[in-house]
């Protein structure tokens, strides 16, 4: 259809007309830079056209206070991030306790044990929704991801208490722990059969107890294919090491609790999770939780306290200033530039590139789907200025490319905007909030966006 037989075509005034279009492309030759706008993206893209050097040159890897940590890990192809981050952050008290310059605990063992606790707390979510329609929301939501890579810092906390930690030597990575995307469809798929059959047996009568019986046999299928997946995890195992001092170590025939409580000197139980998410519907020092958000069943809930962001901030930071490093959630693929590693809200000029505002509030990004927690890491270093904190030091799981070795570096302004979970002792936050830690959690409904998952990779 030509211009001229577009408009002469009769529309409904919902519809674009031509009139309409006349008008938009006299808008945009109005303004003459708007086509050099044009044809720098057309040729190098909205990121180079929009990259604005001097933010890059702002955020330098300097910091007036660090921690000491390890040499950086990777989660490869795996959406771990959340479990690497919670490794990182109890390693650096191993590695103070036992003078070791570097150390890592397994992954693949927490691993294998999220899994198959997800497995289980998938089915006997199906259990509690036999009487939901297939078609429900909830339903669909449960079926939507039974089992990804994902997690929570609490879902971290309740692996680490019943299964206890082992170092990366006892049980190394392999091929789908590092990738693993095959492993999870065809979990995945089994699980889902296992869904389709226990509700089928329900609607034909079988009894909940049946029904159990039922689901001991479909798990002990799914640890089958874990154990081909990622090995049997060691019951017991000797921890054999070189400290600084070139001293020679060894620890025989210890389980993975043992080693827990020798070696790693942390009170789980002194962290909560503490958030920002300044919707309405939230109200600021309450604590929440998610119908259905979690990984062991009889394990603690998934629990938050929502504070204002500088609440949050202090919080984080005299942990750091401590020397403790503190586990946070945010959403990086947001003004951030993997490369260099820089997370911050100037390094992308999108608003002059593009001759286009963009305003959506934090609020407002959570409320409408634009943002939400996407991936965890730790801070292990912060740049204070004045009494107050104009960088953070990042370590990253992605393994030594991106940034610097590894580590980012993130602004003040973007911790603000795009960081929305830290974890800290209860020490380090206001009387107030630690009296909120003894409330009932409001329970937030499973798609609540405070229900979603550190799973970047």
């Amino acid at each position: 259809m030509s211009s001229e037989d577009f408009s002469q075509t009769a529309v409904s005034a919902d519809a674009i007309s031509a009139e309409m279009m006349e008008r938009f492309k006299a808008d945009f030759r109005s303004v003459p830079h708007r086509r050099a706008l044009m044809n720098a993206v057309r040729k190098s893209g909205i990121q180079a056209t929009a990259w604005n050097q001097d933010a890059m040159a702002r955020m330098t890897y300097t910091f007036s206070n660090e921690i000491e940590t390890g040499e950086i890990t990777s989660q490869k192809q795996s959406g771990r991030c959340w479990m690497f981050a919670g490794l990182n952050t109890l390693r650096v008290h191993t590695m103070r306790q036992l003078n070791l310059k570097t150390f890592e605990f397994s992954q693949a063992y927490l691993m294998f044990w999220d899994k198959l606790e997800k497995a289980n707390y998938f089915l006997e979510n199906i259990l509690e929704t036999l009487d939901e329609e297939t078609g429900s929301r909830v339903v669909a939501w449960l079926l939507s991801a039974p089992l990804n890579d994902g997690g929570q810092w609490d879902m971290f906390v309740n692996l680490v208490r019943k299964y206890g930690v082992v170092p990366k030597s006892v049980m190394p990575e392999t091929f789908h722990s590092s990738s693993s995307g095959m492993m999870n469809r065809l979990l995945t798929l089994k699980l889902r059969e296992h869904a389709a059959t226990l509700r089928r047996q329900h609607q034909q009568g079988a009894s909940l107890a049946e029904l159990r019986a039922q689901k001991q046999a479909m798990l002990n299928e799914i640890h089958r294919m874990l154990c081909i997946f990622l090995g049997e995890p060691p019951e017991r195992f000797d921890f054999e090491y070189r400290d600084k001092d070139n001293q020679f170590r060894r620890d025989a025939g210890l389980t993975p609790h043992q080693f827990l409580e020798r070696y790693v000197p942390v009170d789980l139980d002194e962290y909560v999770s503490v958030i920002h998410a300044p919707t309405a519907d939230k109200p600021f020092g309450k604590m929440y939780t998610v119908k259905y958000l979690g990984n062991v069943k009889g394990g603690r809930d998934v629990l938050y306290v929502n504070v204002d962001i500088e609440t949050l901030k202090q919080a984080a930071l005299r942990q750091l200033l401590d020397g403790e490093p503190v586990w946070f959630g945010c959403d990086v693929g947001k003004m951030y530039d993997r490369d260099t590693g820089i997370l911050d809200t100037s390094l992308y000029d999108y608003a002059a590139a593009l001759d286009v505002d963009f305003q959506l509030s934090k609020a407002d990004r959570l409320d409408y789907g634009e943002s939400l927690m996407t991936h965890a890491m730790v801070f292990t270093g912060v740049n204070v200025a004045d009494g107050r904190p104009n960088r953070w030091k990042v370590e990253n799981s992605w393994g030594k490319e991106p940034g610097q070795d590894g580590y980012f570096v993130m602004s003040d302004a973007w911790f603000d905007e795009f960081l929305y979970q830290v974890v800290v002792k209860k020490k380090y936050l206001p009387e107030e909030v630690r009296a909120v830690l003894k409330e009932e959690p409001v329970v937030l409904p499973p798609w609540d966006p405070m229900g979603s998952l550190a799973i970047m990779r």
